[in-house]
């Protein structure tokens, strides 16, 4: 339970929060625009849109999270 709380402290100290952050927004706004482009700007969103384009957030935001936890 420890070692979890760490990793928890570790991903929330604002120094690497903003950087994930900063990483997060990038990279799903390349991933959302590159895999769902065409949907976003014709379709109405649906609820399957609206995943897909939170999943292509929240994956970065998950790996670069791993990275840090990893590196620590």
């Amino acid at each position: 339970m420890k070692r979890f709380l760490d990793i928890l402290r570790t991903i929330a100290d604002p120094r690497h929060l903003r950087r994930t952050l900063l990483i997060t927004l990038l990279v799903g706004i390349w991933l959302s625009l590159f895999n769902e482009g065409a949907l976003l700007f014709v379709a109405p969103w649906s609820i399957q849109l609206s995943a897909k384009v939170f999943l292509n957030f929240l994956t970065p935001f998950v790996v670069a999270n791993l990275g840090l936890v990893a590196h620590r």
